[in-house]
């Protein structure tokens, strides 16, 4: 980790974790693998571990998570950090803050039971369903939602299981944080930044919306109680170890505003840019814009939803870049660490605008609303690396599209803070700085993770109050 005070929570005088008597740890469940990071009470890194995130995939994109092998992986991931943890201190865990994606979560019967499987956010299934929905719920929805109607949100998912025969009635909706914090020992309830991506809410009123719910055929029982992140969510119990019996639990809130929080670096001023499977711009604001300003966002498929601190709001605007960089090395044959550092090299090495005739390459497919990369080569000489680099300038090409919506609405940042995996590649950070104004990258891997664990340390310092 960076030696800088970003990286701490306090003294950046640690002591040694030999010396620790507690610690705490953020959980990050992502789209591409499940992070726990244990750090000491300033914040220094003691160890940090990873699984895949157990997708089940199909055809045409379909996307899912069977709830029994997502907790074994949560049961597998804790164990490695345990592990990881055991030869440099046998201090106790005392808090833990759990992150993740939105969109995705877990259906529960009074016992707590998954009775459906949960749908990846890029998951295609649901466009039929929300086709369907009432014309004043469609017309509605952008604006007392904040978010654009389409397959993403939740309640596409919810309706299409409606449809293909499971019985809502009963049934509880938990976001994946919350589902594996209750899996946990904790109590079953659902946060305001996860939830206001479900598509149940209305931002302004900050509860369900009633036509929404008639529309699924469900009645209010379908949310738990809502909770602000960084709230106490109970304790985790016995079954997970020792060291983390009985360590205070809270659930975050949405990755993308964690990890914003990682540094302390969204302020009303400035642009956060979370780079991993998407791309995410965010935008604080003091309070909502309101039912027109957002379907006015909603447009250009930027939502206005609720934020990890309460009565603030964000703008949240979204490109797959992530998913179509991936898809860009992997269509090169690159799927290592090393791989993917050669070919950053070869980037850099090339021209801003690549070193072919202007228009050689020409892709798409980093909308919010769509995540297939196209390619069509129009001149030889379209190496990898000239590749990557072209999808760079067409995410690029999106990102300048979202800015100029929003400073329509909001008077335009003046800085921004890049995060992410993506955001190690020198390539990337030179692509961003053509568009993000006085653009700094964070040296840390695990943004997320390291936000809820701030989030976490937080409530321990409460609780002992």
């Amino acid at each position: 980790m960076a030696d800088d005070a970003r990286e701490r929570f306090a003294d950046p005088a640690a002591p040694a974790a030999s010396d620790v008597t507690t610690l705490v740890a953020g959980i990050d469940l992502g789209s591409t693998g499940l992070k726990m990071l244990v750090v000491d009470p300033d914040g220094a890194e003691v160890a940090s571990e990873q699984v895949p995130t157990p997708w089940r995939v199909g055809e045409g994109g379909t996307t899912e998570l069977d709830a029994d092998a997502l907790l074994t992986s949560i049961a597998e991931l804790i164990q490695k950090t345990d592990a990881a943890l055991a030869p440099v201190t046998d201090a106790p865990i005392s808090a833990v803050g759990i992150a993740g994606m939105g969109e995705t979560g877990m259906l529960i019967d009074a016992e707590g039971r998954a009775i459906a499987p949960g749908f990846a956010w890029f998951d295609p299934r649901g466009l039929e369903q929300i086709a369907a929905f009432p014309d004043d719920v469609r017309s509605e929805f952008a604006g007392r939602t904040g978010l654009p109607l389409g397959a993403q949100v939740t309640v596409a998912k919810l309706a299409y299981l409606r449809d293909g025969g499971l019985d809502l009635t009963g049934a509880r909706w938990l976001n994946l944080p919350e589902f594996v914090a209750a899996s946990l020992g904790g109590d079953v309830a659902v946060e305001f930044s996860l939830t206001s991506r479900t598509g149940l809410l209305d931002q302004d009123a900050e509860a369900a919306w009633p036509a929404m719910l008639d529309a699924l055929g469900v009645t209010t029982e379908i949310l738990p109680e809502l909770r602000g992140g960084g709230q106490s969510w109970g304790r985790i119990d016995g079954r997970f170890g020792t060291r983390l019996a009985d360590a205070e639990l809270t659930v975050a809130g949405h990755d993308h505003l964690v990890a914003a929080e990682a540094g302390g670096t969204l302020d009303p001023d400035g642009y956060h840019v979370s780079l991993g499977t998407a791309e995410v711009l965010l935008r604080v604001l003091d309070a909502p814009l309101g039912f027109e300003a957002r379907q006015r966002l909603a447009d250009a498929l930027i939502n206005e939803v609720a934020h990890i601190v309460p009565g603030k709001h964000v703008l949240v605007a979204g490109v797959k870049t992530g998913l179509l960089l991936r898809r860009a090395l992997h269509a090169a044959g690159i799927s290592d660490r090393a791989g993917r550092d050669a070919l950053d090299a070869e980037v850099m090495a090339l021209p801003f605008d690549g070193a072919l005739p202007a228009g050689a390459i020409e892709v798409s497919g980093a909308r919010n609303d769509d995540g297939v990369l196209r390619l069509t080569l129009h001149a030889d000489g379209a190496t990898p690396a000239e590749i990557f680099g072209a999808t760079l300038r067409h995410s690029n090409d999106e990102i300048a599209h979202l800015i100029a919506v929003m400073d329509r609405e909001v008077p335009p940042a003046t800085h921004a803070t890049l995060t992410g995996g993506w955001a190690g590649m020198a390539s990337v950070v030179r692509a961003r700085a053509q568009v993000l104004p006085n653009l700094t990258a964070s040296t840390r891997e695990q943004d997320t993770a390291f936000g809820a664990a701030r989030v976490a340390a937080r409530l321990l310092q409460r609780s002992a109050v």
